[in-house]
């Protein structure tokens, strides 16, 4: 009797443990994602790709996600945060290792999506997770942190891959990636469901009525609208800019794989800087108010980066430009939890953030149909017209929560 006391003692999930275990997941994600970034040239000359079927393999990869959210969000809702966490986990692994054996563009599109589908998991369940353990006043300061998790695994993605690609190749560089989710299925596998969400009784919750929550009434109707909105322009500019940062940098400025890498670390360290620092004010001023802080400051720094000459300049205003542009994920965990019951909790995060994310997939297209007509500044500018309709959503969809005040509380 003593051990399984001492066991479940050790299992208990922690603030800490549900931190450690999000924080190292979504790491996961990232470092995934911008390797891919990294290989794709040499994948398209070893595979012997178009440029078009080079950007698809990412288009359809964050596609995946939001099959994954939906199919995960609902499951962990039913059966539990940490069993459906290990499960995406393990759905990651197999197909980002199969991604090595690829010998076509189709059967790498195939385990690309299907290694997407593990990836849509991550998030929700890690944020539904973090909302569940920690104090609601610091929900967004965690959620935050998950948020600059990710920034790790890209800046992990952003030193290393210029290093390891040149000795082992693209193949090499999906094993590399199989490591950061061994670990974290590792920390996932040792801890227990949390509290709250057990006492939420979440088996007696129909599939259906978890996405009927989303639009129970015009209240909430509005605000999944919003999220939406707001998740598709983080996305669609984040990976616009990502995907497509290292070519310009080497076009534009002749910059090499390495020192492209250095560039762009500098922007992540600025994003990383930003995610960090939206958790931190918004728990102290409202996390309306520094939403709208950051979409004018996106708005303002895209169209200043994209007129950029100067290498240095660019390095300096990447940076900047990095703390408005992705520092907004740090606030999106708390707000959606803050807006559904536990119930329902992960499939909303799952459904809104990933959707999101595969409307976000069009933006290497988009940004690179673009680029090609014209030039890689134009496409720049033009996102500040997405933040802008960022802005809108922000002001006349989202409600005007205090930290820790949840939707379907209030009267």
């Amino acid at each position: 009797m003593a051990n399984e006391q001492n066991t479940a003692a050790s299992s208990t999930m922690t603030p800490r443990r549900a931190l450690i275990a999000s924080v190292t997941g979504y790491a996961m994600d990232g470092f995934d994602l911008l390797i891919l970034g990294f290989i794709l040239t040499a994948i398209k000359h070893g595979l012997g790709l178009s440029d078009a079927q080079a950007g698809s393999i990412v288009t359809w990869t964050l596609l995946g996600t939001v099959a994954g959210g939906i199919i995960f969000g609902q499951l962990s809702d039913r059966f539990g945060r940490i069993r459906m966490l290990t499960a995406s986990i393990l759905v990651f692994s197999v197909f980002t290792g199969l991604c090595a054996l690829s010998q076509g563009y189709w059967d790498l599109l195939a385990y690309r999506t299907l290694a997407g589908v593990g990836l849509g998991g991550e998030f929700g369940i890690g944020m539904a997770l973090i909302a569940e353990v920690w104090p609601a006043h610091q929900r967004t300061r965690a959620s935050s942190y998950v948020g600059m998790g990710w920034q790790a695994g890209v800046l992990a993605a952003t030193l290393l891959t210029p290093v390891l690609l040149p000795y082992i190749g693209w193949r090499g560089m999906f094993l590399v990636g199989l490591l950061p989710a061994l670990a974290s299925f590792a920390i996932r596998h040792s801890s227990s469901e949390p509290e709250n969400f057990i006492k939420a009784k979440p088996e007696t919750v129909s599939f259906g009525s978890r996405f009927a929550e989303l639009f129970k009434d015009r209240r909430t109707a509005c605000a999944s609208v919003g999220v939406l909105i707001l998740t598709s322009v983080q996305n669609f500019g984040y990976y616009g800019l990502m995907m497509w940062m290292p070519d310009y940098l080497s076009k534009q400025f002749g910059l090499s794989l390495k020192q492209s890498g250095v560039w762009t670390a500098a922007t992540v360290i600025g994003m990383t800087f930003g995610i960090w620092l939206f958790g931190q004010l918004s728990d102290r001023f409202g996390r309306w108010k520094i939403f709208l802080l950051y979409q004018v400051g996106a708005a303002i720094m895209v169209v200043v980066y994209a007129a950029q000459q100067n290498i240095v300049a660019v390095l300096i205003t990447g940076a900047i430009m990095g703390i408005f542009v992705n520092g907004m994920i740090g606030g999106y965990g708390a707000l959606i939890s803050d807006l559904y019951p536990i119930q329902a909790r992960a499939t909303a995060q799952n459904v809104l953030f990933n959707i999101g994310r595969g409307i976000g997939g069009l933006g290497p297209l988009v940004v690179g149909a673009v680029v090609s007509q014209y030039s890689f500044s134009i496409a720049i500018t033009m996102l500040m017209a997405i933040y802008i309709l960022d802005i809108l959503a922000t002001l006349f969809l989202l409600p005007k929560l205090n930290g820790g005040e949840e939707l379907h509380t209030r009267k």
